[in-house]
């Protein structure tokens, strides 16, 4: 009986062990599907609907206290985000979106399988087309409409280029990796006092080694 009692226990505790920093406000509750991670530093309140297979990193801010914000599934938010809409409006990643280190995002649409490079800013009303990439730092003004398949740089943006099946093969294989990494982190990801003194053969994460395709596409154009 005493071992069923544990068993039990011990079922109920890694179901519940998950912390995260949610807030209802106005009676509406974040909604977080069970195959996605969300750090427990980050911060989503109230109509924040976040997908299955996604990541949300440490210290991003989703903040769903005037309108709906949607991750689809296998979308990343990564570590310093903050997404916040106005009133009446859904801020939408769509699915296997890719949001780099903090970027804001504000009341704005991020098409299926694109990308927005770290400390870009979008704005109000703002579309990225599908499987579209905002470069780092770029500043997208409000109600601008990024074509499908683009790269986009400045601020404000303008069009660089068409993408190409290269360019798209190492976004996608960068989504990827998050999608990965929020299932390692479902998995592995625990509270630990850190090590005081550092091991010369302490194992290294898998996810060390050279991803296949960004090596085949580098040297391909000869930068490896």
């Amino acid at each position: 009986m005493g071992d069923i009692v544990a068993v039990g226990l011990s079922k109920f505790i890694a179901m519940h062990s998950r912390r995260y920093k949610t807030y209802a406000i106005d009676g509406v509750a974040p909604v977080i599907d069970p195959t996605a991670f969300v750090h427990p530093d980050a911060v989503l309140i109230g109509d924040v609907v976040v997908g299955a297979g996604c990541y949300v990193g440490p210290c991003a801010s989703l903040r769903g206290d005037f309108g709906r914000l949607i991750l689809e599934d296998g979308c990343n938010v990564q570590d310093n985000c903050t997404l916040h809409s106005m009133p009446g409006f859904d801020l939408v990643i769509g699915r296997d979106g890719h949001i780099g280190h903090g970027a804001i995002i504000h009341s704005a649409h991020i098409g299926t399988n694109a990308m927005v490079g770290m400390n870009a800013v979008i704005m109000d009303h703002a579309t990225v087309g599908e499987s579209s990439i905002v470069a780092a730092m770029s500043f997208v003004k409000a109600g601008a409409r990024i074509p499908a398949k683009h790269l986009v740089a400045g601020v404000p943006v303008r069009i660089v280029r068409e993408l190409t099946d290269d360019d798209l093969a190492m976004k996608n294989e960068g989504t990827r990796q998050y999608q990965q990494l929020a299932r390692r982190s479902l998995a592995t990801l625990v509270e630990v006092e850190p090590l005081t003194e550092f091991d010369p053969a302490r194992k290294r994460l898998e996810v060390d080694r050279p991803l296949p395709t960004r090596q085949r596409i580098m040297q391909k154009r000869g930068e490896a």
